[in-house]
This record gives C-alpha cells, sequence and structure tokens, in this order.
C-alpha cells in the first residue's frame, strides 16, 4: 500500500467514526427504545451511500483514492458489523427472541435495498 493511499483511507476513517457516534447519539436520544435504531440507522445509511460509491466508480465519476477514502475509509470506520452483532445477541440474551430476529432480516433486506438504490443512483449519474 502506498502512503498515499495509507493516508486518505486513515483520513476518511478519522471522519467516519465520529459520524457514526454523533449518529447514533442523536438517533438514540430521539427514539424512545432499547432497539438498536442507532446502529440501524447508520448501517442502512451506509450501506446506500457505499452502493452510491460504487455506482459512481463504475461510471467512472470517482476516483480510485476518492473511492478508497470514502468506501474504505469513511465506511468502513462508519458502518458497524461488530455492534450489530453485539447488540442482536444482547437481545436473544435477554430473551427477545422475535426483536433480535427481526434486526437480523429487517437490517439486511433493508440494507440491500438501500445499497441497491444507491448503485442505481450512481450509475444514472
Amino acid at each position: 500500500m502506498s502512503p498515499v493511499l495509507f493516508l486518505v483511507v486513515a483520513a476518511g476513517g478519522f471522519f467516519g467514526a465520529p459520524c457514526r457516534y454523533l449518529l447514533d447519539r442523536a438517533v438514540t436520544r430521539r427514539v424512545n427504545s432499547d432497539l438498536p435504531w442507532g446502529t440501524f440507522v447508520i448501517n442502512i445509511s451506509g450501506s446506500f451511500l457505499l452502493g452510491l460509491l460504487t455506482g459512481l466508480t463504475l461510471s467512472h465519476h470517482l476516483s480510485d483514492l476518492g473511492r478508497a477514502m470514502l468506501g474504505t475509509g469513511f465506511c468502513g470506520a462508519y458502518t458497524t458489523f461488530s455492534t450489530f452483532t453485539f447488540e442482536t445477541i444482547r437481545l436473544v440474551q435477554d430473551g427477545r427472541l422475535l426483536e433480535a430476529a427481526s434486526n437480523v432480516g429487517v437490517s439486511v433486506v433493508v440494507g440491500l435495498a438501500a445499497a441497491t438504490a444507491g448503485l442505481a443512483l450512481g450509475l444514472a449519474t
């Protein structure tokens, strides 16, 4: 990995992680629920963004460095599979099996739809 590529990925991650934190806090404050809505909103919006970036890359509107910074760096730090997994396991441990299964199913289906919508938008640009 070149030093420039390393730095652009790190720069994207530098902004992605705080954005994730701030959005999670904002959603959690507004939604009175112990379900992981913050993580859901983050992962769905991240799926859309990564789909959009992929579409823009495929249609030659985004450079390789831009894709690395935004796709790998920003989206990699912004989205969070580990938190999604932890929160789902916590629901299972609390005996909330329906909520846990719904969290998994809805996250996958809506995430795929969001990524598809972002890809279509990126390709149409």
